[in-house]
């Protein structure tokens, strides 16, 4: 089975332009992801798709695969099937081009969702415990079945919790997703729906389609770059952290 992951990095972030470029320590944010990838030693191909020449010049500079994308697309998902459809593979795991810190253990249990046949897509989803998380609109929420499949995704809290139940937990989404190829192609193919335009959640149309997405429990939270303040909490955490450890909601550094 072919499993490569593609790193969508685009230059003209809404919160935080050229972010693919930020150092953090001596590296650029996406050769830190790109290594980071690498290290995991899962994939057969790794490749940044990307929409701006300064970012392709640069994980050319640092070794990387690299292709340029359409500036026309509306989600990274959108980028990543741009670039499969060139390419021969059975697996593709899109890793954010701001997760700096994204280490084996998430991505192999992304890939390991796959043993079963009916999986046609998967994603990653670790407890929250802080209220202010579970309140914040930019922390994305999942609700699963029994199967682990996502029922739903939203910015507000869900569920809303009427009755205080002993051992409850809500659980936070991490865009970090894997797809049988064909699914991916599917995806792309399909109109955005209103759920999604409303929440501004490209997952959603999955959920539309009526294509399941098999949620996958992890300890790894990761530092997701959209601001100025999450990229100097990046900054902390390369500078006073094991460069091998995988940043969990556990940590009080993030």
């Amino acid at each position: 089975m072919e499993k490569i992951a593609v790193i969508p990095s685009r230059y003209a972030s809404k919160r935080l332009e050229a972010k693919a470029l930020a150092m953090i320590g001596d590296k650029s944010l996406i050769q830190r992801v790109y290594e980071a990838v690498k290290s995991t030693e899962l994939f057969d191909k790794i490749l940044v798709a990307t929409d701006h020449p300064i970012i392709f010049d640069e994980v050319i500079r640092f070794g990387g695969n690299v292709m340029m994308t359409s500036e026309d697309h509306q989600c990274g998902t959108d980028r990543i099937a741009e670039v499969c459809k060139h390419i021969d593979c059975d697996i593709v795991v899109n890793v954010q081009g701001d997760e700096p810190f994204i280490c084996k253990e998430p991505l192999e249990g992304l890939l390991h969702a796959f043993t079963d046949e009916s999986v046609k897509v998967a994603s990653l989803m670790c407890p929250m415990n802080k209220p202010e998380d579970i309140e914040n609109p930019n922390k994305v929420k999942v609700i699963v079945n029994k199967f682990s499949d996502a029922i739903y995704f939203s910015r507000s809290t869900i569920p809303y919790q009427r009755n205080i139940i002993d051992g409850f937990r809500y659980f936070k989404h991490i865009g970090v997703y894997a797809f049988k190829k064909e699914a991916l192609l599917e995806y792309v193919a399909s109109p955005h729906t209103l759920y999604e335009q409303t929440e501004s959640l490209e997952q959603l149309r999955f959920i539309h389609n009526a294509i399941p997405i098999r949620m996958v429990e992890t300890d790894y939270e990761g530092i997701g770059i959209d601001t100025l303040d999450d990229l100097e909490k990046a900054r902390k955490f390369a500078k006073d952290s094991d460069a091998n450890l995988c940043p969990s909601y556990q940590e009080d550094s993030i």
